[in-house]
């Protein structure tokens, strides 16, 4: 008896069950043909010479299928079907339920500890109110224009230009009156004005997209000319630099400066890293500037000092009794010993950096012979950019701004932004500038500019690298972007009159104020939130105000794929990368007004939680080149502080965080892209749509890993 095949067979089945594996699942319904009524004969091969089952019949000319086959592909392609569809509805509920877990178990953003206190509720709540302002109307108006297209309102923007009513037209009752007195109302008053805004926005946004086109064509000129900075010699026909291994009196006095607070996970590895910097020990000393309030953590990064002195590395611990002016005030105090005087350069490097042994000898060697030099900085690199998808994309971001903004401006200007650590300063340099500075949060931008009005060059490496970590979750890289963008806006209040009055070219102040400070601290996130969060949605809802597509999409996917050409593996997440570029615009463009105005969070300054996790390979490669000694001694005494970890601590648990204005910005998107399909506008509502899920999974903090 032959086997039965399913549960459309006639007979109940009794025998073995047969499984039938088919090589080809994708074969045309077309191709069966039902001549056999009773043929059991599959063809496995796609239209092939198939395989017969076990007991039915030869087929006749091998080509037989019936009926019950046809079904039976039916069945699978259903299954097939089925089964995408059970896949994509078990996604859905998983994000569901990490969205309901999110949202019962996160803190917004208002009960942040970090706020100043200084600062009011009224004041940081402000911004808030102004977008929720915006979503009430939007959604308002929505309503309103769901009415309308049910009542056959249902206007295009080229209908409503020039509309006006005819005589015979009959009012037929109070939602008519009033919505064709909005008709004209916003034709006539709300449309220009929008209008205009929008005009002005897209030209902003035209001269940003055209610097960020010159700064790429330099990139490419530099790769093409193969252009890189070379040491000067003064070895006639000598290939390099002079040989810095001909005796220790050819290296100069370097100080190294490792400024920390609390970088509990990360200290260990990075004065590892310095205490391995290959220079002579005589001509090397090792700050080692604490600026920790944990108790256990000064106490680890002490032993850790007084271990690497007994192995003959010159290093020092400092610890201020006033911590006054965060990073800077911890430079200014350390820059005041008095043998700093007996060295020529400074090298810094901020505790989650970790320098390569040869870092001072491919860095130190331009100052050589180059007495108008006053800065060489290296690039970062990252050793956790692969974590997630929070560090994909800020990893994008840096690769660009170090190869093509850096090292552009370093070629042909001789002048950057101070990266903060990473770097070598000649101390002259510093002291010409006036030292560091307390006045705004980006100190390292400070004396930068400062320097730079006292003449002084920058060169750029961007074939020497340091590795550091990047922020792994939101709260972290929105607090240190925070800071990134206020900063920039004091320095601007107060550098504005020293440029003007400073004694450099009319192009290089002209390159500061309008370059350097308004186009691309100060236009870039105010027409990336104005022009894209707020005007475009707005536009929904008075068509007669319009942006072009070319707007909208294509140059924004023309700089996305621009900006990330410098990591070219990458390339998977450029729509990810311009939709969270866009999400970021809310906070930068927050900073921007709070440093501008000097409001209270503008002076908001907290340590970029690190994780540490990351760097355990680099680590091991660093160990496993010391000496014995020096390995038995650069681990951690825990017996030192066994009664403090002893103590009872209260359990620490993760959390994620709610954000109000993304929160309310996605609402308002989402709004906006509803009311772009009663006006059929394709390109406009996918942007909407797309934007308004991104808000809502950055709102949520669905992306980067959770706090502590």
């Amino acid at each position: 008896m032959a086997p039965s095949f399913g549960w459309w067979a006639k007979e109940t089945h009794r025998g073995t069950p047969v499984i039938v594996k088919m090589e080809n699942p994708y074969w045309s319904i077309s191709e069966m043909s039902p001549d056999d009524g009773d043929d059991y004969g599959v063809d496995v091969g796609g239209g092939g010479k198939g395989e017969e089952f076990a007991g039915a019949r030869p087929r006749k000319g091998g080509r037989g299928k019936n009926a019950k086959q046809i079904t039976w592909v039916l069945l699978l392609k259903a299954h097939r079907a089925a089964g995408c569809l059970t896949s994509l509805a078990s996604a859905f509920f998983g994000l569901a339920s990490v969205v309901r877990r999110r949202v019962a178990s996160g803190r917004t953003d208002s009960d942040a500890v970090s706020s100043p206190p200084e600062e009011s509720p009224v004041l940081r709540t402000r911004f808030y109110s102004f977008i929720k302002l915006f979503l009430w109307l939007s959604v308002a108006l929505l309503g309103v224009e769901v009415v309308a297209y049910f009542k056959g309102w249902h206007l295009g923007a080229p209908q409503l230009r020039g509309f006006v009513f005819p005589t015979s037209f009959v009012v037929r009752d109070l939602f008519d009156l009033v919505y064709s007195g909005w008709i004209h109302f916003r034709a006539d008053y709300v449309a220009p004005l929008l209008q205009f805004l929008a005009d002005a926005c897209v030209v902003l946004f035209l001269i940003q997209s055209a610097d960020r086109l010159i700064l790429c064509l330099g990139c490419f000129w530099i790769r093409f000319k193969r252009i890189k900075p070379m040491p000067k010699t003064t070895k006639p026909g000598a290939g390099g630099s002079e040989d810095l291994e001909s005796g220790g009196e050819d290296f100069p006095m370097v100080l190294v400066q490792i400024p920390m607070c609390n970088e509990r996970e990360v200290y260990q590895q990075s004065i590892t890293a310095v205490c391995n910097l290959d220079w002579p020990r005589s001509n090397l000393l090792v700050q080692v500037l604490d600026d920790s309030d944990d108790p256990t953590t000064q106490v680890l990064i002490k032993e850790e000092v007084e271990k690497w002195q007994q192995n003959g590395v010159r290093i020092v611990y400092r610890h201020r009794v006033i911590r006054d002016g965060y990073k800077a005030g911890n430079l200014k105090s350390a820059m005041n010993c008095s043998y700093v005087k007996d060295y020529e350069f400074v090298a810094i490097f901020d505790a989650d950096f970790q320098p390569q042994p040869d870092f001072l000898k491919r860095t130190v060697p331009h100052f050589k012979d180059n007495e108008e030099v006053g800065l060489v900085q290296a690039r970062w690199s990252f050793v956790n950019k692969d974590e997630n998808l929070l560090t994909r994309l800020q990893n994008v971001n840096l690769c660009f701004h170090f190869e093509v903004e850096q090292q552009v401006n370093g070629v042909f200007i001789n002048f950057f932004g101070f990266n903060g650590t990473a770097g070598v300063w000649r101390i002259k340099a510093l002291e010409d500038a006036g030292g560091w500075l307390e006045r705004t949060t980006v100190e390292d931008m400070d004396i930068a500019v400062r320097a730079h009005l006292q003449g002084w060059k920058f060169i750029f490496l961007n074939d020497v690298e340091c590795q550091c970590e990047l922020p792994e979750s939101f709260e972290a890289y929105r607090k240190q972007q925070h800071r990134w963008h206020s900063g920039p806006m004091q320095l601007f209040r107060l550098c504005l009159p020293d440029i003007i009055r400073s004694k450099i070219g009319f192009w290089k102040k002209a390159n500061l104020i309008f370059l350097f400070f308004l186009l691309r601290k100060l236009i870039l996130p105010f027409y990336s939130f104005t022009l894209f969060c707020i005007i475009l949605p707005m536009t929904m809802f008075v068509p007669e105000a319009e942006i072009p597509a070319w707007v909208v999409c294509y140059i924004p996917a023309t700089m996305s794929f621009l900006n990330i050409l410098p990591a070219p593996r990458s390339f998977p997440f450029i729509v990810p990368y311009l939709l969270f570029e866009n999400t970021m615009s809310v906070t930068k463009f927050n900073a921007m007004i709070s440093g501008l105005f000097q409001l209270g969070s503008a002076y908001e300054w907290v340590v970029t939680k690190k994780s540490g996790r990351s760097s355990e390979g680099d680590l091991l490669q660093l160990i496993e080149k010391e000496p014995k000694q020096q390995r038995s001694g650069s681990a951690p005494n825990l017996d030192a502080i066994a009664k403090e970890e002893a103590k009872p601590k209260k359990g620490r648990k993760k959390h994620n965080r709610i954000y109000r204005k993304e929160l309310a910005l996605a609402f308002l998107l989402l709004t906006a892209s509803a009311r772009s399909l009663l006006s059929a506008q394709g390109i406009h509502f996918y942007f909407l749509l797309f934007q308004g899920i991104s808000f809502l999974l950055v709102g949520l903090d669905l992306i980067g890993e959770q706090i502590e």
